[in-house]
């Protein structure tokens, strides 16, 4: 599985993206998905996860309520919606595949995308 995750770029706190992980190679309909994210200097961190069907979501406490984790796996993608974006949530953020539950665990993950630099400033 290839993933490609795009739609970072530069907005101002409290302003919205979202990010996109498309997979080629193979269907994304047996995977759980997760979003992680890496500040400069820091570990990479999780940030959501959903299940293979979407039933299921997981969302590290900091970003509740402001982000949304989807997917839509009949175009292979795979989505983050960042809204009320804070100067803390500034990172380069990478979307991962793994078989079977989602997990906030990033050693758990098969397959990891390049990353997306997000950049909120204040």
């Amino acid at each position: 599985v290839q993933l490609q995750a795009y739609g970072g770029g530069l907005v101002q706190a409290g302003g919205s993206l979202r990010l996109s992980c498309a997979a080629s190679g193979r269907s994304l309909s047996s995977y759980s998905m997760g979003w992680f994210r890496q500040a400069p200097g820091k570990e990479r961190d999780f940030v959501a996860a959903i299940s293979w069907s979407g039933g299921t979501t997981y969302y590290q406490d900091s970003i509740k309520g402001r982000f949304t984790i989807s997917r839509d796996n009949a175009i292979n993608t795979v989505y983050l919606q960042m809204n009320s974006l804070k100067p803390e949530d500034t990172a380069v953020y990478y979307c991962a595949a793994k078989k079977f539950g989602p997990s906030d665990r990033s050693g758990e993950y098969d397959y990891w995308g390049q990353g997306t630099q997000v950049t909120v400033s204040s």
